[in-house]
């Protein structure tokens, strides 16, 4: 038992958690097709900014943070990316969503060596190749995976690589909700002006249900930025990978959606490969 809770650091136990409520709000933007993808990134992006925007102002630290230009630069990326992220959602299974969102460590690691000249080891692109082979599994001859669909999620997953870079490049000289909150306030308030000639007057039932996608996306948020906050992020990057099991097991419950043999072989090397690829990074620090 205590050989159990000490692995399970508290770190982890929240990366757990942010999992368990990603999961759900991507369930319910997946069940959320009458509403137009802008109302739903509004009613997603809301929430957090105003909580993060009171928390920052109760705290005294400033809004607009010392590095305007990249803080706004990742705002825009990390729209860009929840954008396609949500589109991949409606039209395709769940967990192959999920999975394809997990392509970005790959364009991270391509970006890096572009952007801030890091370097990638030999064996690290030949896990990027079997990521990218589990793609092509995962495709197959699904055909509830459309090209068009794959590629936004592929699109989507370069984005997020361009978010990470980003963040990287800011560093440790802004406050993380600082960050979020630049992220959220932006999406907010561009959604909430893209959503205008789409608006749908909700139900009461749907109102509550968008406002739940709400804060359970704010909740998800706040256990992961705290992981990163209290945990090393080499120990708790494997977990994440959780994610996709989780997405995988809804979607069979709640959406119905099954998996060819060679579908969840894709799944597994999109995963595995970048699991593997989290611990040849943790190696190689600890060889520094």
């Amino acid at each position: 038992m205590n050989s159990t809770s000490s692995y399970l650091s508290p770190g982890i136990r929240h990366i757990l958690l942010a999992g368990v409520f990603f999961t759900l709000m991507q369930a319910i933007i997946k069940e959320m097709t009458d509403f137009h993808l802008f109302q739903i990134i509004f009613f997603r992006s809301v929430i957090t900014a105003v909580v993060a925007t009171i928390y920052l102002k109760r705290r005294r630290i400033p809004l607009l943070g010392k590095r305007r230009k990249l803080l706004a630069t990742r705002a825009i990326f990390g729209i860009c990316a929840m954008t396609l992220f949500f589109a991949t959602i409606q039209l395709i299974p769940l967990g192959a969503a999920v999975s394809l969102k997990y392509l970005s460590p790959v364009f991270t690691a391509v970006l890096a060596v572009w952007l801030l000249n890091e370097k990638v080891r030999t064996v690290q692109w030949g896990l990027f190749g079997l990521a990218f082979l589990g793609v092509v599994l995962l495709k197959g001859f699904d055909v509830r995976i459309a090209p068009f669909a794959l590629g936004l999620g592929i699109v989507g997953a370069v984005f997020a690589g361009l978010v990470y870079v980003t963040i990287r490049k800011i560093g440790t000289s802004e406050h993380p909700l600082v960050i979020i909150n630049y992220f959220m306030f932006s999406a907010t308030v561009l959604s909430g002006l893209a959503m205008i000639p789409f608006w749908k007057t909700p139900s009461q039932t749907e109102f509550g249900t968008l406002l739940l996608m709400g804060v359970l996306g704010y909740i998800a948020q706040y256990f992961m930025t705290k992981a990163h906050q209290i945990e090393l992020a080499s120990r708790i990057a494997p977990f994440r990978y959780l994610e996709v099991v989780y997405s995988l097991l809804l979607g069979y419950l709640f959406f119905k959606e099954a998996y060819t043999a060679l579908s969840l072989l894709g799944v597994v090397l999109i995963v595995g490969s970048m699991m593997l690829n989290v611990f040849l990074k943790k190696e190689r620090r600890h060889q520094m």
